[in-house]
């Protein structure tokens, strides 16, 4: 019987372990992860925060007890601190004994997904300054945030806005600072400018955004108080969402040899096949081939991370599939306002050398006479020679 071992849970992981169980592969499948879940939905934390949904139970997908009863073998709380690929053995570290333990195995998934960055701002070490990336974390953030007046968002990526439509709705006064010259810097700066405009004549006052500015030191005794920036802004906060973006787990990978690519992500072919014989990899570890600028990108997506997850285990089990990449669709909104995209920015497009023209239009979503009639801007982007819609 192959031994098959996942490193890692949210969202790869799992579905590996589920996809393989609805297989008639022969194989035995251990999941390591240094988590006290297996399977949940990190993306819908701003929500829980928010209060929308009420019970964090409802982020769990699947309980490690029902993989159990299929016939995998969960294992919380424990981190793997080194891949042997020569040796195809692991070293697991118990969290909570310090225990180490050596694991053979047969094919070897990594799915170690991503972390925070927590930026080295001085006395970032104080209470209530939080990231946000478990349901751990989501839980102390409402109960602080039900206690609390003003907050502090540092940076105006994703997370950073649906952090600030979570705050905003639950009645705080919230300054989001962001060290580029625009929010949301993966659209074209027209279109975050707008976005910005909009989101400030929604908050009626209660959002303050700041862009070119930076924190640089958190003021208080144990608990932060006030939040100091480059420019002298020295603002008053009762918490602190630190929201500057994210970085792969990959430390393990790089020191067994594994080969890296964009940002520091794993490599994989659309097999999701690492450099290393029998190690797979998928999730927000992996960087991606984008379908439309034909290049390698790092776009961490749960929904991604599910196809990559399914991909590798097919594979993993003796099938073929194959994943062909991403167009870098992704959504969020505030307070009714949404802001999407997919595919390449006019910025990006002719950073890839494309000969990229765009169109912007604003117009009603449905028949202007609806009572319900809203605005819709839309931006085209193509290329002028190909004639080809690039995003």
């Amino acid at each position: 019987m192959k031994r098959i071992v996942i490193i890692g849970g949210v969202a790869a992981g799992p579905k590996i372990a589920a996809k393989l169980l609805r297989t008639d592969c022969d194989c035995q499948i251990d999941l390591y992860t240094d988590e006290n879940l297996i399977s949940y939905s990190a993306c819908g934390l701003p929500y829980f925060i928010e209060g929308l949904i009420e019970d964090s139970n409802r982020l769990i997908v699947r309980r490690p007890e029902q993989f159990e009863e299929q016939g995998a073998h969960i294992h919380l709380s424990k981190r793997c601190i080194k891949i042997m690929p020569d040796e195809h053995k692991i070293l697991i570290l118990d969290v909570n004994t310090k225990d180490i333990q050596e694991v053979e195995y047969d094919k070897l998934a990594i799915c170690t997904g991503a972390r925070p960055i927590v930026p080295s701002i001085k006395n970032i070490d104080l209470k209530n300054i939080f990231t946000v990336r478990t349901i751990d974390d989501g839980i102390k953030i409402r109960e602080k945030m039900r206690q609390s007046k003003k907050a502090v968002i540092v940076g105006g990526g994703y997370i950073g806005i649906e952090m600030l439509e979570a705050l905003y709705l639950n009645g705080l006064e919230v300054n989001l600072i962001e060290m580029n010259q625009h929010i949301l810097p993966i659209f074209d700066p027209e279109i975050s400018d707008l976005i910005e405009k909009e989101i400030l004549r929604m908050s009626q006052g209660k959002v303050k955004i700041t862009t070119n500015d930076a924190v640089v030191s958190f003021l208080g005794e144990k608990e932060v108080e006030k939040v100091v920036t480059a420019k002298g802004q020295i603002i008053d906060a009762d918490l602190v969402i630190v929201a500057v973006g994210v970085t792969p787990n990959t430390e393990i990978a790089k020191e067994a040899g594994i080969e890296l690519g964009v940002s520091n992500a794993i490599r994989v072919n659309n097999r999701m096949q690492t450099s290393a014989a029998d190690i797979y990899a998928a999730g927000d570890c992996i960087e991606n081939f984008h379908l439309v600028s034909r290049n390698y990108a790092w776009i961490p997506l749960g929904s991604s991370a599910n196809k990559e997850g399914r991909c590798a285990a097919i594979n993993i089990a003796g099938g073929y599939d194959a994943f062909p990449g991403v167009l870098g669709s992704a959504v969020t909104r505030y307070d009714g306002f949404t802001m999407s995209l997919t595919g390449l920015t006019e910025t990006e497009a002719k950073k890839y050398g494309f000969d990229a023209i765009s169109s912007t239009m604003t117009k009603k979503d449905k028949a202007g006479y609806m009572p319900e009639a809203e605005n819709i801007t839309i931006k085209l982007v193509v290329d002028r020679r190909m004639r080809k819609i690039l995003g």
